[in-house]
């Protein structure tokens, strides 16, 4: 029995979408497969491309259950007592801090910061947890999230490039349809309870099929 081949999106493919949205011819190629630099000396790939980076930022920075992690333990440098926090990390907050209320964190300089102490030096600290969203690559991210980010770069592509209104309006349209597609997604993987459980508990509601079985 053969296979099926499925191609999921790259840059590439979502660059050539949005050209091809707003009427563009696509292109063969976008970065140098070696360096990962871009090699298009085109200004508008250039533009379309960095709309793409923007709104795979854009999506992410509002938190979702494939790029936020709890209890990621820290550890301050032995020479400075400093805890450093890479580009990647867009949030973060002490885990379970809406009771604890010990440090108010932030990340200033490429550091932690405490802001009730006014120090992003922790020499008392031997390690600590905290939760984090960190932005990944676009072909990092999950198909739904791809194909989301794609329209909506497209929809901002058509919307500063071409004076067509309705052209925008269709984009919006299935920019809106992913995003329910997405929503949909994370409700099922990210197992959302308006009652806010902690992670590693559960809780079995009301089934009234039960009653009836007996």
């Amino acid at each position: 029995m053969a296979t099926t081949t499925i191609d999921t999106d790259t840059e590439l493919s979502a660059v050539n979408s949005i050209l091809g949205s707003i009427g563009q011819s696509p292109i063969t190629q976008l970065k140098d497969p070696n360096t990962g630099v871009i090699t298009n000396a085109n200004p508008e790939i250039q533009f379309i491309y960095n709309l793409l980076k923007d709104a795979n930022i854009d999506t992410q920075i509002e938190g979702w259950h494939f790029n936020r992690e709890r209890h990621v333990k820290f550890t301050p440098d032995s020479t400075t007592n400093k805890i450093a926090i890479s580009d990647d990390i867009v949030k973060l907050d002490l885990t379970d801090n809406w009771h604890l209320r010990t440090y108010n964190f932030v990340r200033r300089g490429g550091y932690l910061y405490d802001k009730i102490t006014h120090t992003d030096e922790f020499p008392d600290i031997d390690t600590i947890e905290l939760d984090v969203t960190k932005v990944y690559p676009f072909e990092d991210t999950p198909q739904v999230f791809r194909r989301y980010i794609t329209y909506r770069a497209s929809r901002m592509a058509a919307t500063q490039l071409v004076a067509n209104p309705q052209l925008v309006q269709l984009l919006a349209s299935q920019e809106a349809l992913s995003r329910a597609a997405l929503m949909e997604y994370e409700c099922n993987q990210g197992n959302h309870s308006m009652m806010g459980f902690p992670d590693d508990t559960m809780y079995n509601t009301y089934e009234p099929w039960r009653n009836l079985r007996r």
